[in-house]
């Protein structure tokens, strides 16, 4: 697959830029990490090039100068908030947040639990961490937050909050997800060091929307597609239209919530050093890109996966069709449809063609290979095999796991484990090929090309099991699902 981004430029020029902004501002700056500092697969996605762990990368060329505060809400806490994506709560992921860091020799100074208002869950954490020899800080809900900017800027408002120690010049803070209290977290630290006498400034870095592309371009329409639930909007930046007669793009809630930070920073320093939401941005993603029609090929494949994936969420009814309405505007919008995904279409002939669930995967070289079920394995195990026979040059009449290694297992599966569907999965199917690789040479080269499947798509007609799913995600396979039950006929009528 062709690059589109220039990830090695990106290292360079992004930690620069940050540099630079830290020598504006003097002793100190604070600056809230949006978005994920490592395994960004969304930003792989729609800017092929970008490796999901760029900004932890860059941040690591400025570990001399930096270190890390986290950041959760007492909330998010108390509500056992759990990662989508890692399936982890909150405050579990504020520890593995920390091990990752420290791994890659970042410092992190701090924790920081915010919103604080006697929640018991927050207590136990907060002594749990203290028990771990981490330092811990409370920041305190504030009534009328944000709006009551003369409480917010007194000592009954920041000014309760505990001071954040910190010893770098740049001070990164980061959280487990939205809401977390990023933002109040630096303008907190602002009052307390504008009272200590320390000169110090306030950044955001915000991967997307990406600034200086077109409002309506793919990738920032990928965005929207991927913060859909949260009604994230890409917006013109008015105030920046105003100060300096050039239209750049931000998101709804920046720009609604800086005539309010424009007072904030009035109280603290006097003045705003920023003109507009745009202005305390510090993302260089844009001046990176290499191949525009490449990235935008690349986002609307995403928008297509995002809208398979809210589908999905709709059947097993966690989500609204809000989201879906907001899912289905944006691919107007990209003027795209799901026949744009050549796996769907795939796919779905399969099924039409053999009448069963049936599946498609579309290879590095854009070559599709597809699958349909039979009585001995899933369609997403039967797939996998196809797809590693052709990377290995095995003829496909070849059988890598014969009937008699099959049928044993599926009686296991069936008679001792009282299972109901006897066909294997892909995992069941990866085990199998494993053992029979210590004396089959073409099992052996199946296993060998199993890396070459990392970002291929699939398709399937039928929702998979979460087994399934999972073995995909592991293999790095992007996979898309029609909202149609196993149970149910293998395409949507």
């Amino acid at each position: 697959m062709k690059n589109g981004f220039d990830n090695e430029k990106y290292l360079k020029i992004q930690s620069e830029h940050i540099k630079e902004r830290i020598s504006k501002f003097g002793d100190k700056l604070y600056l809230e990490f949006g978005g994920k500092l490592f395994d960004d697969y969304h930003a792989a996605r729609v800017l092929p090039g970008f490796q999901p762990d760029s900004k932890l990368k860059m941040l690591m060329q400025l570990a001399d100068y930096a270190e890390i505060v986290i950041v959760i809400s007492a909330s998010d806490i108390e509500k056992n908030k759990i990662r989508g994506d890692l399936g982890i709560t909150y405050d579990k992921d504020v520890l593995r947040l920390k091990d990752e860091f420290e791994k890659c020799g970042l410092n992190v100074g701090s924790v920081v639990i915010t919103q604080f208002k006697g929640q018991e869950a927050a207590k136990l954490f907060r002594s749990k961490l203290k028990k771990l020899k981490i330092k811990t800080y409370v920041h305190y809900e504030i009534k009328g937050y944000p709006s009551n900017v003369a409480l917010i800027d007194s000592d009954e408002g920041y000014g309760k909050n505990d001071y954040i120690e910190t010893s770098k010049p740049l001070v990164v803070v980061t959280a487990p997800g939205p809401g977390s209290g990023k933002m109040a977290t630096c303008l907190s630290q602002l009052y307390h060091d504008k009272k200590r006498g320390i000169k110090a400034g306030y950044a955001k870095f915000e991967t997307f929307p990406i600034w200086n592309l077109p409002l309506k371009h793919p990738v920032n329409l990928a965005y929207e597609a991927a913060t859909a639930d949260l009604n994230d909007v890409n917006m013109i930046d008015p105030y920046h239209l105003q100060a300096y007669g050039e239209t750049t793009v931000n998101y709804n809630r920046d720009i609604e919530i800086f005539p309010v930070l424009n007072a904030i920073f009035e109280g603290i320093y006097g003045e705003n050093p920023y003109k507009s939401p745009t202005d305390m941005g510090v993302n260089m993603i844009g001046h990176c890109i290499i191949d525009d029609e490449v990235c935008c090929e690349a986002s609307r494949q995403e928008i297509i996966r995002r809208y398979y994936t809210t589908l999905n969420q709709l059947v097993l009814g966690s989500t609204d069709e809000n989201v879906l309405f907001k899912l289905e505007l944006l691919m107007k919008q990209a003027g795209i449809t799901t026949d744009d995904r050549k796996v769907t279409v795939a796919a779905k002939e399969k099924a039409a063609k053999t009448g069963v669930i049936s599946a498609a995967i579309e290879l590095q070289d854009g070559t599709i290979i597809t699958s349909k079920t039979s009585s001995l394995l899933g369609t997403s195990a039967a797939l996998i095999l196809n797809a590693v026979k052709h990377l290995a040059n095995i003829p496909h009449e070849v059988k890598l796991i014969p009937s008699t290694m099959i049928e044993p297992i599926q009686n296991m599966k069936v008679t001792y484990l009282k299972g109901n569907n006897p066909r294997l999965h892909t995992d069941e199917v990866l085990i199998a090929l494993a053992m029979l690789s210590l004396s089959d040479e073409n099992c052996k080269k199946a296993i060998d090309h199993l890396p070459m499947l990392s970002g291929c798509q699939v398709h399937t007609t039928v929702m998979l099991s979460e087994v399934d799913k999972k073995i995909f995600k592991k293999l790095g396979v992007d996979v898309t699902m029609e909202p149609v039950f196993k149970s149910q006929k293998p395409l949507m009528e």
